[in-house]
């Protein structure tokens, strides 16, 4: 496929979100688009391989704050370069996202026509994607909000559907939106032929969907330009101002798709699964007779139609039907598959009891490398810390824990107070409480090391930095 098919067309992938319903693979600080679920490149990494497929223009990716450095690294791995990477200082759903690019763009070609992707959708069949972008774009400069409508397969209630005059026509008015329906509706919207899946991707102009929502959203509106007309960069990065948070939260169909008498519909033949749920991994992943999909060790006997994933030890399942277990290295999720749609209210529900684990892995990751917690206890904490080549952690001293380090591997320069000092494999050192301190990796090679954190608090928040180079 030519590379400049869509020479004026400009992705915009959403790279936001926390993918709840995917817990406990998926977690706030590294949540399901940045995950290998299903191949051998995350949602994010296959959503921007296929943009870069169809259109020559780079990306304009809009992520959470946190994921900043998820996001960079996972371009880089796969050689994507990007036109901006916008941080939301808060998320606020799409229309407000989408908004931010769509000023950025704007600014650089007033005719600007935007492809908009959400990073955690799997999409099948690139040729009949790409035919459908260039009909919608069409549409688009004809003033259109296109958006791709899915033909059902099954009566989904976990998809917002859309109705049309006819189902098997091209690029259309849209007649109505209809909300994540009960399962009986769904059932008579399939049946009725008229009704399609709201795919949640969009082709549109920029400035149409900035006039749009001037009119119907016209706080979000002036709020957005006003974050980008003040807009920073930081190092790769590009920071709105903090008139972001003024803002109202609202989703793109329901601040503008909902109310303009703009809104297209093009039917698409493209496979398309937004990837929000277990049972839509479970539907996308290879099966054995019985119906399973096993990963991992796994000893299934007399089991049919499910799904287990074992992450770091023996999974054992007998004598079962139509359930997802999901094993991780601190977490076992255990649910009939036609209820995956409820993991949230687990999610919810370790929130309020202030729990960690919807929001980490043991694995932790930083721009620096990752941190994996070992084992803790009262007043003291083991990590397993690795720490990328030519990588350095921020100048930084603790108030309430002193730290011991073993080097396992590789090769550390240390700095403690005025001291700089090099460390090899199964040499140590300690750090007290109150020293200014610092971790590099000068090798080739990672470098992981043992830490032993004793003190009264133990909690991350105990980093006060002096200098970084990831600007945190």
């Amino acid at each position: 496929m030519a590379q400049n098919s869509a020479p004026n067309i400009i992705p915009v992938v959403l790279a936001g979100g926390v993918g709840s319903r995917l817990w406990p693979v998926s977690r706030s600080f590294f949540p399901k688009q940045f995950q290998k679920l299903l191949g051998e490149h995350s949602f994010l990494q296959a959503t921007l391989l296929r943009a870069a497929a169809i259109t020559s223009s780079a990306p304009i990716l809009v992520c959470n704050e946190e994921h900043r450095f998820l996001v960079a690294q996972q371009c880089r791995e796969i050689n994507q370069q990007w036109d901006q990477l916008i941080l939301e200082p808060e998320g606020r759903s799409s229309a407000p996202a989408i908004a931010l690019a769509a000023w950025a763009a704007v600014a650089q070609d007033p005719d600007a026509v935007l492809l908009v992707l959400p990073s955690d959708h799997l999409v099948g069949n690139l040729e009949l994607f790409a035919q459908a972008v260039q009909q919608a774009a069409v549409g688009a400069r004809d003033g259109g909000l296109v958006t791709f409508g899915v033909t059902p397969e099954r009566a989904e209630t976990g998809y917002g559907y859309i109705q049309v005059a006819d189902a098997q026509a091209g690029l259309q008015a849209v007649t109505s939106f209809v909300e994540k329906p009960t399962a009986e509706l769904a059932q008579e919207y399939v049946d009725a032929g008229n009704f399609l899946w709201n795919s949640g991707m969009f082709v549109l102009g920029a400035q149409t969907y900035l006039d749009e929502l001037a009119h119907f959203q016209p706080e979000m509106a002036s709020c957005t330009q006003a974050a980008m007309a003040d807009a920073q960069s930081d190092m790769d990065f590009l920071r709105p101002a903090p008139s972001f948070l003024n803002s109202p939260a609202d989703s793109i169909d329901y601040a503008v798709m909902e109310k303009t008498s703009r809104a297209k519909v093009l039917p698409v033949q493209f496979t398309w699964n937004d990837i929000g749920s277990w049972s839509a991994i479970w539907d996308e992943s290879g099966r054995d007779g019985d119906g399973n999909h096993l990963e991992g060790d796994v000893v299934a006997v007399n089991t049919h139609n499910s799904y287990v994933r074992a992450s770091e030890r023996l999974v054992g399942i007998i004598g079962v039907d139509n359930l997802v277990v999901v094993e991780t290295t601190d977490a076992v999720l255990v649910a009939d598959r036609d209820q995956v749609q409820d993991v949230k209210q687990i999610v919810q529900r370790l929130s309020e009891t202030k729990r960690s684990e919807h929001l980490y892995h043991r694995e932790v990751f930083r721009p620096w490398g990752s941190y994996e917690g070992i084992a803790e206890g009262d007043r003291y904490q083991v990590k397993c810390i690795k720490v990328e080549p030519g990588a350095t952690l921020s100048l930084q001293m603790h108030h309430h824990r002193s730290e011991h380090w073993i080097v396992v591997q590789g090769t550390a320069r240390v700095t403690r107070e005025d001291e700089v000092f090099t460390l090899g494999e199964n040499e140590s050192t300690y750090i007290p409480r109150g020293a200014k301190h610092r971790l590099e990796n000068p090798g080739r090679l990672p470098l992981e090391l043992i830490e032993v954190q004793v003190g009264p608090y133990l909690g991350e928040d105990d980093i006060e930095r002096f200098e970084d180079v990831y600007g945190r």
